[in-house]
């Protein structure tokens, strides 16, 4: 769902060969629900094993990020711990909504449109527990280093950024820069076409930086917060009907500090449905103070074994395409081995 402030935000694409070296914080769930959305077949159902478990975030675990290792780039995975009480709401509007898709689509199902399945089905993706634990194994045995955050993985991934342990948060969702991310890459981990009616598409990386939004848009970050809010955050998402971003962007212009923005609007908060009504200062004190925590990144050695034992063993992958990334990820490992002997000599 996320925060939907795209229109105003100014980005700049980046060549993925920039990133040689840099160690990003990936939004782990963010990423994992892409993987589960977008690789999928033909008829949109997601790709599943002979016992029907779902392997598309394995399958986007593998060839993703393998293309990413390969082109140097450390990988850091965080991944959501408990989330704060204010995100029930968010939780009942997503299985809303799921509930909606589903009912779509077997309509669609019984019609055999195959365009309104593919849509519809992209919808209903669940991560689970189980999910959860095999990716983990699986980048650990690739050589990505995973975080548990306490709380939400975003936050956590700005921290990170902000004490300079990570280049950067990477996620397709804005609200890392709300909890103070200097820097945001989007298309990470999206695959590098993209078909359009017109043909396919090149999609690159795009870098957000912090400061020069905050230029841009001539405010700073608590305006920002106030922005985000007022558009609809994780934690209010349906926000203020009537304020879209760009008349948000007016509001936190012309008043300037929280409490004058929010004065100015507290007779729309009060008018909202009592579902949808929001506590502002419990919002913008959570992006300012959330649960984080200091950690030591653990890139270990890859572990060939482990890796066919998932994908192969358990998850019946073609032999075939997993040694040959196998071999991709083994020449990484070289590489960076003979990196470290250089630096020697």
């Amino acid at each position: 769902m996320g925060l939907n402030i795209r229109d105003i935000i100014p980005k700049k694409e980046l060549q993925l060969e920039s990133l040689n070296g840099k160690t990003l914080c990936v939004d782990a769930f963010n990423t994992l629900y892409q993987f589960l959305s977008s690789v999928r077949q033909m008829d949109g159902t997601p790709l599943m094993d002979s016992k029907k478990q779902i392997t598309s975030h394995l399958s986007g675990i593998l060839y993703r990020n393998a293309a990413l290792l390969e082109q140097g780039i450390k990988l850091v995975y965080v991944f959501d711990g408990k989330a704060p009480d204010l995100k029930a709401k968010t939780h009942k509007k997503r299985k809303e909504a799921k509930e909606l898709a589903a009912e779509k689509y077997e309509e669609a199902k019984q019609e055999e449109d195959i365009m309104r399945m593919k849509r519809y089905s992209s919808q209903l993706v669940r991560l689970d527990d189980e999910m959860i634990k095999e990716s983990k194994e699986l980048l650990i045995a690739m050589g990505v280093a995973i975080v548990q955050a306490p709380s939400e993985g975003e936050a956590e991934a700005a921290y990170l950024a902000k004490k300079k342990e990570v280049y950067a948060a990477a996620s397709q969702d804005y609200d890392s820069l709300l909890f103070g991310t200097p820097r945001l890459i989007q298309n990470l981990t999206l695959a590098r076409k993209r078909k359009t009616i017109s043909g396919y598409r090149e999609v690159n990386p795009e870098l957000i930086d912090l400061q020069e939004v905050l230029d841009r848009l001539e405010i700073d970050l608590d305006q920002l917060i106030c922005l985000g809010i007022l558009v609809g955050t994780d934690y209010n998402p349906k926000g203020i009907p009537g304020i879209g971003q760009k008349k948000a962007l007016q509001i936190v212009q012309k008043f300037k500090q929280p409490v004058l923005i929010f004065k100015e609007i507290n007779e729309k908060i009060s008018s909202l449905p009592e579902e949808d009504q929001f506590d502002w200062k419990e919002i913008f004190a959570l992006f300012h103070k959330h649960p984080v925590k200091d950690v030591e990144f653990d890139f270990g050695k890859i572990d060939e074994d482990k890796i066919r034992e998932i994908l192969v063993t358990r998850h019946e992958f073609s032999e075939e395409r997993v040694e040959k990334q196998i071999e991709r990820l083994r020449k990484i490992e070289e590489k960076g081995k003979q990196k470290g002997l250089d630096k020697w000599f």
